[in-house]
């Protein structure tokens, strides 16, 4: 099967026909529909974080069973599903405290390149987020797919599988925010529409976009912002102070980078939260003003939306069949395999929102 592989970062990907294993126990076989082309993926390439190499990269998926493993119980060859990287094993103690996005279990959530599940040649190729989305087929464990009605398009149904349940998850499990609250997200890209989306799912009074391209502030009016800051204008600290009266009581930061972590704190009133989703270079430090933390501003991490994604996915499905969550407003494209890079591109300079690799999988 085709996979494009990375050799080594801030190089070119390189479309590969590799052998995948055959599912072993516990494991399930699937035929990827599409996969979204996300944010997360480039850190590894550009080397920002750190990776196993040669690997295949990519965590945001949906596709059909192709064959199960002895054990399997939870799906059949024919039904679709979405991937997620939360692969649980629903016994250690993150699981059984309702934390599966947490789960430590070694044996379900491998690092890359433990799983021997991908060779080139006889060679193994690690296997990224116990997943590897840029590949026609993936051999998973069970527990890391939720399965969806097949009436769902599974190009919708991707973009679910990382970016929606990233941002709205953020908002509605990690911080939890209440009806009538005032929100600032940080970045307009298909994470942080998705944490807007979220915020007027929830039923907050006042949501603000920041972001520095007019085009993407468009969309997020579109998702459910009631006012937006083109932060390339503005000192997006104060505009939010002013609209709000003194600071925001939750924000979400999904951009990754150092100074939008410490604006998201800075942004608050008396008593607010920041929420970091984006992912900060790895070993960037953030500095926070000391006295702040004394009139109880808060601040905290989300792992892909403190999900449940068994039940989560399916409910932000039936959120999309009401027309409350807007999925079809994040798809700038679809593209084939061998454009990924090209893909990429656009996406690192920031022309796109989701692009979603189409693999041509008849539903």
């Amino acid at each position: 099967m085709r996979a494009a592989v990375m050799y080594e970062a801030k190089q070119p990907l390189v479309i590969e026909n590799l052998d995948v294993a055959k599912p072993g126990a516990h494991e399930v076989l699937l035929r990827t529909a599409y996969a979204g082309l996300c944010h997360s993926d480039l850190h590894f390439m550009e080397g920002l974080y750190p990776m196993v190499t040669p690997c295949v990269l990519g965590h945001e998926s949906s596709a059909v069973v192709e064959a199960v493993g002895s054990e399997v119980t939870y799906v059949k060859p024919g039904d679709h599903v979405i991937t997620c990287l939360s692969v649980f094993c629903g016994t250690c103690a993150y699981c059984t405290t309702g934390r599966p996005n947490l789960c430590d279990n070694p044996n379900v959530k491998m690092a890359p390149g433990v799983a021997k599940r991908l060779s080139l040649k006889g060679q193994p190729i690690a296997q990224c987020f116990n997943l590897s989305s840029f590949a026609e087929q993936l051999l998973v464990h069970e527990n890391a797919v939720v399965k969806i009605p097949d009436e769902i398009p599974m190009g919708i149904a991707a973009l679910v599988g990382c970016g929606v349940i990233t941002g709205a998850g953020a908002v509605i499990n990690t911080a939890k925010v209440p009806a009538g609250s005032s929100v600032v997200v940080f970045g307009c890209g298909g994470i942080g529409l998705s944490a807007v989306n979220g915020a007027a799912i929830a039923g907050a009074e006042r949501i603000i976009a920041v972001d520095t391209l007019s085009s993407k502030l468009d969309v997020a009016k579109e998702m459910g912002a009631t006012d937006v800051i083109n932060a390339s204008n503005v000192d997006p600290v104060e505009a939010i102070k002013e609209l709000t009266g003194g600071g925001a009581e939750f924000s979400f930061e999904a951009v990754g980078l150092k100074r939008t972590a410490e604006q998201s704190f800075e942004c608050l009133r008396p008593g607010g939260t920041a929420t970091i989703i984006g992912m900060v270079p790895y070993g960037m430090k953030i500095e926070l003003h000391g006295f702040d933390f004394l009139r109880e501003r808060k601040i905290q991490g989300s792992s892909m939306g403190s999900n449940r994604f068994r039940v989560d996915m399916p409910r932000l499905l039936n959120h999309w069949k009401k027309g409350n969550l807007k999925l079809d407003h994040l798809v700038s494209s679809n593209i084939k395999l061998e454009d990924i890079n090209e893909g990429y591109a656009k996406l690192k300079g920031g022309e796109v929102l989701r692009q979603l690799i189409d693999f041509g999988v008849a539903a």
